[in-house]
């Protein structure tokens, strides 16, 4: 029987994102991935700043850039159209860029199995890392303290079973492993039958030339009683996919599709279709991600309609903090609580996207097309229209997941440990994401973070430094200690001391000094112990 540390069922882009933050970490892992390449199916394009500094720290920003499907050039910014694409009524829609200062890196566009190709051939890099293409999970099982996981041959007939201290489910919305460790679900079905199309069309795009920059385009239309329709490029110039509510029923051949996505653009152009599919629009969340060595993370945790390219970048972020939480606890220096902290910063994170952030879109959208008509009034529609459009720059800045609460941060917020509803800033706030300052050597502090805990201190006295130097080894905690002065971009800070987690969030932040017994507090918190 096969042994390894972890095992990761499912090798889509979240799977294979937790491999490659394990296998970073030296911790031993195998992907049970029943496809031997990824599925051309262009979903999960929007991949926001933060996403990107998983790559970068993954060690495979540069690689996907390269495979940017749309020339860096042309740019991948996105569009809300009323009535029709054509229509006289339009703005810029979730403009990310608007955030762009408060991360390390920009944001990027490219289909799903592109973004895989990339994840696939970086986890192939890692010696700790074993990939089983072709192999899918029959059985996952729970024997003392450790995990058996029995595996099949995808299009064959033998069969392995693995040994592991922890198994991770990233197989999807009906995740095998989900169902497997008793975990349920909290289903909110929204009634509503969704199509996906894939086509190819040179005319779109020259329709669309109007629209210097954009790569994803929203259509309202009162009919839809707030639910879109959805265009994106696959690349520039002749693939698009396209989602929109169908009549329940609706089947590859009872239904003019072409039609349909001519009255969306409000106008006829070529069509050639390359996929049609279908799916239930829904949201889905497991009541806990864990169920003693098993988690769950990605769409086997969470599941939603895809407004607004939130799902494949929330799953990233749990494959982050899952990942160095189970390999500090591996290697020793993880306290008895700290894996229990995923579920309690990453459950409610996704809770907050669903409500505040989807559904609150979709409500709000039903209400507008309710209330407001062009045809009916237009100087109250195009007031309510111009307001609309400020209210989606609030949206991109509002939209800042933080871990303000969390049990394994140092702070009396009062807080559920994760909320998707904040407001950037550069203030280091405990359970707050990092934003990037120049030190005075000239570097960014994002190049020099450590792979554990970091320590950035800004003019703090010698004392406090060695109350935290101190602690750390006492516990074995690993830390890096940067030290620089109060000035320039580092004031934003507006502290002296900064702890930073291993996933770039601040675990602490003040001022000194700070006792040997006030930093072992500190610690002992913050890594769960």
């Amino acid at each position: 029987m096969e042994y390894t540390q972890v095992i990761i069922v499912g090798g889509g882009p979240v799977g294979m994102g937790l491999a490659i933050e394990l296998g970073q970490r030296g911790v031993r892992c195998i992907v049970v991935e029943r496809y031997r390449e990824p599925q051309r199916i262009p979903k999960g394009q929007n991949l926001t700043q933060r996403t990107m500094e998983h790559f970068h720290f993954w060690g495979a920003e540069q690689a996907l850039r390269a495979a940017r499907t749309i020339p860096p050039e042309y740019g991948i910014g996105g569009l809300t159209a009323h009535g029709t694409l054509l229509g006289p009524y339009h703005y810029d829609w979730l403009q990310r860029d608007l955030v762009r200062d408060y991360y390390y890196t920009a944001n990027e566009r490219l289909p799903q199995y592109a973004t895989e190709a990339v994840l696939r051939t970086r986890a192939g890099e890692l010696p700790t890392v074993q990939m089983l293409y072709g192999w899918g999970a029959e059985k996952v099982q729970a024997e003392g303290d450790t995990v058996v996981v029995t595996a099949k041959e995808h299009n064959g007939h033998s069969s392995r079973t693995l040994r592991t201290d922890y198994v991770v489910g990233c197989d999807g919305s009906g995740s095998l492993v989900r169902t497997q460790a008793g975990i349920t679900q909290t289903l909110s079905d929204h009634d509503r039958m969704m199509v996906l199309l894939v086509f190819r069309s040179q005319q779109l795009h020259e329709l669309l030339k109007r629209y210097p920059g954009k790569s994803y385009y929203n259509v309202l239309q009162p009919e839809l009683n707030g639910y879109w329709k959805f265009f994106g490029r696959v690349d520039l110039g002749s693939t698009w996919f396209f989602h929109a509510p169908v009549p329940p029923g609706t089947t590859r051949d009872n239904f003019d599709f072409a039609s349909y996505l001519h009255e969306a653009v409000g106008a006829t152009f070529d069509v050639e279709f390359e996929h049609i599919g279908f799916w239930d629009l829904r949201f889905a969340i497991a009541d806990s991600y864990r169920a003693g060595r098993v988690f769950i993370a990605g769409d086997a945790a969470h599941s939603h309609p895809p407004y607004g390219g939130y799902g494949v970048n929330t799953g990233f972020e749990d494959a982050r903090n899952l990942g160095w939480k189970l390999a500090a606890t591996l290697q020793g220096w993880g306290g008895k609580a700290l894996l229990d902290s995923y579920d309690a910063e990453r459950r409610p994170m996704f809770e907050s996207t669903a409500r505040d952030f989807i559904a609150r879109s979709i409500e709000t959208d039903r209400k507008f097309l309710n209330e407001f008509d062009p045809e009916r009034d237009r100087a109250a529609f195009e007031r309510a229209w111009k307001m609309r459009t400020e209210g989606a720059v609030k949206e991109v800045n509002s939209f800042e997941p933080n871990y303000a609460g969390s049990p394994i941060v140092a702070d009396d917020t009062p807080g559920t440990g994760g909320t998707a509803v904040g407001l950037h800033s550069f203030k280091a706030r405990a359970g707050h994401h990092l934003a990037p300052v120049r030190l005075s050597s000239g570097r960014n502090i994002y190049q020099q973070l450590g792979t554990g805990y970091t320590l950035l201190t800004l003019g703090a006295n010698d004392s406090s430094i060695r109350s935290f130097r101190e602690a750390a080894s006492a516990t074995g905690l690993p830390l890096t200690i940067i030290e620089d002065t109060y000035e320039g971009d580092r004031q934003r800070y507006e502290a002296t001391l900064l702890l930073v987690r291993p996933d770039q969030f601040v675990a602490w932040a003040g001022s000194g000094p700070i006792t040997p017994a006030q930093a072992a507090d500190i610690l002992r918190t913050v890594h769960g112990g």
